[in-house]
């Protein structure tokens, strides 16, 4: 094979190589968005935005979560330590229709708290933040936005719509948090009992929820009073 075969034969080994080693990193790119994608839900969104569209940014951070945070072993809450969350939340509700900023700014201490006693970090909200999001990303934007209402508040800067959209966004975080744990087996051999028994643990649950005790006639969160949600 002549001098100039061979070059041609090289050339074309490293360009054929360097379109594979593409391929292989975008498909290790791709599979590594759709892992996040599934992880964090909106909070994926929410992060790329929040790096003005910087997709790796986003993702480099949201790694660096899953890192310090993914492995956190958080504890039940004890029945008896529920109960008073989820009476102290009804509380809060009421007192919205006679101080919509004493509610929310409660509200905003009361989910600090009952992070910290499930177990996350609570120092620094950012790092609190942080852990829950890994953990509870569907409904973690609730508390930023009622943190954020709760400051507005404190200022006088919040009116009472702004106050009232806080509560309602926050309620889902804080029955996420409240909730008790689930015990049911997942064996395929059960998987049938197991879903006709969630239905019954599901009406169970509604006495640990706002509005949810029977007779109450209401859904998550209402207030006997017919407060604001």
């Amino acid at each position: 094979m002549s001098t100039g075969a061979i070059s041609i034969v090289v050339v074309v080994a490293v360009v054929l190589a360097a379109a594979l080693t593409v391929r292989v990193v975008r498909a290790g790119a791709g599979r590594r968005e759709r892992a996040l994608r599934r992880r964090f839900g909106p909070e994926y969104e929410l992060n790329v935005a929040q790096h003005a569209g910087d997709t790796k940014a986003a993702q480099r951070e949201l790694e660096e979560r899953l890192r310090l945070y993914g492995e956190l072993r958080t504890q039940p809450l004890p029945g008896e330590l529920r109960e008073r969350y989820v009476a102290e939340w009804a509380g809060m509700q009421e007192l919205f229709i006679e101080s919509p900023e004493r509610s929310v700014t409660g509200a905003d201490r009361l989910l600090a708290r009952l992070a910290h006693d499930r177990g996350y970090p609570s120092d620094r909200y950012e790092e609190q933040i942080a852990a829950l999001s890994v953990h509870h990303a569907d409904h973690i934007q609730g508390y930023r936005q009622i943190h954020d209402s709760a400051a507005r508040a404190r200022e006088g800067r919040a009116d009472t719509e702004e106050l009232r959209e806080a509560v309602v966004h926050a309620r889902p975080f804080f029955e996420d948090l409240v909730r008790p744990p689930h015990h049911a087996t997942t064996r395929p051999e059960t998987a049938r009992q197991h879903h006709h028994g969630e239905r019954h643990s599901g009406n169970r649950l509604q006495r640990w929820l706002p509005g949810g005790g029977a007779g109450t006639g209401t859904g998550f969160g209402h207030t006997r009073k017919g407060g604001a949600w």
